[in-house]
């Protein structure tokens, strides 16, 4: 499950609870939805959201186990695919969200908790522990097309999509700043913290109209929002 706080300078921290993987189940996903669709029905000017985690984990990706669980392989596999339908509308709704984003990545992101993190419009992340990995060319499963749009989308050099993506490269901290995955790499949870907050406020206090900086940011990516489905204001209202 997550939780949403408001802290007093309008920053919303969304956390996943709880000291698991935080591996995105259908009950776990439908609970981040709900805190994303929360935080905008309350975003006023110079809003924030910062994402992140307890524990060793920040999202060790989807539930594999809850899908194989099911009764039969065809079952399974109709299992994980609710799962990456359900996903989508998460990384929609931080697309278009109306107020700056930041993922604290406090610990391990792969496969599906990578895609989460990377739906953030900036990702700070520990250096002494935590890797950034897509496993799904080591465990034999493809890309949904929001995935890889996502990924076109936010990285931009070739060589590093290819050895994310091809290769199923462990990208630790530093190694994630080099390669223009994340913006910065911290020593240990308490200076993480410390940098994304620090972040979340000066961004806060641009007082920028969420609306406005929402239709910004999908006229960035309009591929991702093409596949997404959303929709680009071209023109505001005064």
């Amino acid at each position: 499950m997550c939780t949403l706080e408001k802290t007093g300078t309008n920053i919303f921290i969304l956390t996943l609870t709880g000291a698991d993987e935080h591996r995105l189940n259908p009950t776990l996903i439908d609970s981040i939805l709900s805190a994303l669709r929360q935080a905008k029905s309350q975003a006023t000017k110079g809003s924030v959201l910062i994402t992140t985690s307890r524990g060793k984990f920040f999202s060790n990706g989807f539930d594999l186990a809850w899908a194989q669980a099911a009764s039969s392989k065809p079952k399974a596999t109709e299992r994980l695919h609710h799962m990456v339908e359900l996903l989508k509308p998460v990384v929609a709704e931080l697309i278009s969200l109306p107020m700056p984003t930041i993922a604290a990545v406090n610990g391990h992101a792969a496969a599906a908790g990578l895609i989460l993190a990377l739906s953030h419009d900036y990702i700070h992340m520990k250096r002494d522990r935590g890797v950034l990995y897509m496993s799904e060319v080591d465990i034999g499963l493809p890309f949904p097309d929001y995935f890889t749009a996502l990924f076109r989308a936010k990285v931009g050099s070739p060589s590093v999509l290819r050895d994310v993506l091809l290769r199923g490269a462990k990208v630790k901290g530093d190694e994630a700043v080099r390669r223009g995955i994340v913006e910065a790499a911290h020593d240990n949870e308490e200076r993480l913290s410390e940098a994304t907050m620090r972040l979340g406020e000066q961004l806060a206090s641009r007082k920028w109209l969420g609306e406005n900086y929402k239709e910004i940011r999908k006229s960035l990516y309009p591929e991702l929002c093409g596949v997404l489905g959303l929709d680009h204001l071209i023109i505001a209202k005064l």
